[in-house]
């Protein structure tokens, strides 16, 4: 017996055609293996804020006012930055590599539908941020007494400032991925726009300690207000007074947030190239 192989509905051999959601799985579980494989991804991506939370509480023992503890308040920050991440600066490193190998290119010629590609980026994303989210969160807990979010509604606001800061971020990762012509070039081009980013949004130092001017320009990206939502989870609602909105602005959040990701999808759709321009 046979199987025929239709475009857009792949199947394999001796086995039943594969729903849409049941192939986005199996290109998700296969990006999480290939994450898996690559060490230097994987200490980098997980080890990182574990790693820089673990130096800067530290050295940074005390209050930053109010009676919060600066470890309370670099979480934000790590968490923040974490994602980032393993969303833009991953994808904007590893798709490159790919289309210079002919990763794409192949992808593209197989009957795949090219939307399971992505779906299987965004799947390797959610399953690799929540795990590294998660161990951050224990390793603050058992070693430096971080109070976790009191109320549902906390963890509420949590759980939406994190998917549209992931999806924002993983939008503009695969967009500023096309600005790489080669595979060794991405590192160079996101690396760079990634701790920039960091050093001005509020990741390593109090927000509000910095230049107005650098706070003014953090403001026009999305890591500046994934901090900013994720200070409103972890501390207290007096602490918003000390924003520079006078309050944590939750409202703008989602809504810079979510412009983000309608800026990432536009610059995905009109940017994203599946080969290099050698190959045309």
């Amino acid at each position: 017996m046979t199987t025929t192989t239709r475009p857009g509905n792949p199947v394999a051999a001796g086995s039943r055609r594969l729903g849409p959601g049941a192939l986005a799985l199996r290109q998700g579980r296969l990006e999480i293996t290939q994450f898996l494989r690559s060490r230097e991804s994987v200490v980098f991506t997980m080890g990182f804020p574990i790693i820089m939370i673990l130096i800067f509480a530290s050295i940074f023992d005390g209050t930053i006012g109010g009676g919060v503890k600066f470890t309370q308040y670099f979480i934000t920050g790590m968490i923040a930055t974490g994602l980032m991440t393993v969303s833009f600066q991953n994808l904007g490193i590893w798709i490159p590599i790919e289309r210079d190998r002919g990763v794409l290119k192949r992808y593209r010629g197989t009957p795949m539908p090219k939307w399971v590609w992505f779906a299987g980026k965004v799947i390797m994303v959610v399953a690799i941020g929540v795990a590294e989210t998660a161990l951050l969160l224990a390793v603050a807990v058992a070693l430096f007494d971080l109070d976790l979010p009191a109320t549902a509604a906390k963890w509420f606001t949590f759980g939406w400032v994190a998917v549209l800061g992931v999806t924002a971020c993983t939008l503009c990762g695969i967009a500023i991925s096309s600005l790489a012509r080669t595979a060794r070039s991405g590192s160079a081009v996101v690396t760079p726009v990634s701790l920039v980013l960091q050093f001005i949004s509020g990741v390593f130092f109090v927000f509000t300690d910095l230049p107005t001017w650098m706070q003014q320009v953090a403001a026009l990206f999305p890591l500046k207000w994934m901090c900013q939502g994720l200070r409103a989870v972890f501390l207290p609602e007096s602490f918003g007074a000390q924003e520079p909105g006078g309050s944590f602005e939750l409202g703008r959040v989602a809504l810079v947030l979510a412009l983000w990701c309608v800026i990432g999808l536009v610059l995905c759709l009109t940017t994203f190239r599946w080969t290099t321009k050698r190959d045309g």
